[in-house]
């Protein structure tokens, strides 16, 4: 049996992390690009993965209309934002628990320099939006004639 040294600040940084992450699930809010806060109510879970035609971004938006999400590119930069509006069906005032953020959302992704916005394309399908970004052509050789003389 290995004695070990104890170390009585070791678990501090843990327990950092877990506060910081009690707080960031309790107060759900999101930074723009100047590191300022912004009134986001929740941020919605997102997929990235590659295929060989492109990369795709998938989504999750339970409960959000297709007319209430915006899909922006400016400047290399793709923002999807929208609203998650409360059920009129539940207005109730009395609730036992209430789980299901509603309001504001934003993600911003950068992308690659050699994207064409206008290629770009976005499905909107069971709660998911799935981005589709191709991918850029590659510079291809020309062939130059040489005259000899």
């Amino acid at each position: 049996m290995a004695i070990i040294k104890w170390d009585p600040l070791g678990n501090i940084s843990t327990l950092q992390d877990r506060i910081n992450k009690l707080f960031d699930d309790s107060f759900p809010c999101q930074t723009d690009g100047d590191g300022e806060t912004s009134q986001c109510a929740w941020t919605p879970g997102v997929d990235i993965f590659e295929t060989d035609q492109g990369v795709i971004i998938a989504v999750d938006l339970p409960g959000v209309n297709k007319k209430d999400v915006v899909v922006e590119v400016r400047d290399e930069v793709m923002t999807i934002s929208g609203v998650r509006c409360a059920d009129p069906d539940f207005q109730a005032t009395n609730y036992y628990r209430r789980e299901r953020t509603c309001g504001n959302f934003h993600r911003t992704f950068t992308l690659h320099a050699m994207v064409s916005p206008e290629e770009i394309k976005a499905k909107f399908k069971n709660g998911v939006l799935v981005v589709e970004i191709p991918k850029p052509e590659e510079d291809r050789p020309r062939q130059i004639s040489v005259d000899i003389e």
